[in-house]
């Protein structure tokens, strides 16, 4: 098995237009370089927790971005992840990605419709999943 880390090496394939890096190790460090034909990428099953990083990054380095999935990663809400996540959790995350992504015609295998593509550009702001941040428990001496 080969799990890539790594993505520096793309940097010689400035043509390239589907990459597919399922089942690999990838994470909130993942860092693309310029790809400007790229259409299809698919990150199913890696360890991408941080959804808005990953969408800004994409939308800087993938102008031609058109299929994306993200399934089997904490940042995709889906029963795939957690039985904790519903549809309801799904939809707003599909709503977010398309709101950062417009240009977007499949997600997660996925068609978008118009009605999604509607919902993103008025709400889509909107929907970012937040993670409670854990505080310390306070310790108070008496």
């Amino acid at each position: 098995l080969v799990f890539f880390r790594s993505l520096e090496g793309l940097s010689a394939f400035g043509s390239l237009e589907e990459l597919i890096l399922d089942n690999n190790l990838l994470g909130d460090d993942l860092v693309l370089p310029g790809l400007p034909r790229l259409h299809t990428l698919t990150l199913n099953k890696n360890q991408i927790t941080d959804l808005e990083y990953l969408l800004d990054h994409l939308a800087e380095v993938t102008p031609a971005l058109e299929y994306l999935s993200l399934l089997g990663n904490v940042a995709c809400p889906n029963e795939l992840v957690s039985l904790e996540k519903d549809e309801e959790d799904y939809k707003r995350y599909r709503c977010f990605v398309l709101h950062k992504l417009p240009n977007l015609k499949f997600l997660d295998a996925r068609k978008v419709t118009k009605q999604e593509r509607e919902e993103a550009l008025v709400r889509g702001a909107f929907m970012k999943v937040v993670k409670p941040k854990v505080s310390p428990l306070l310790s108070y001496s008496l």
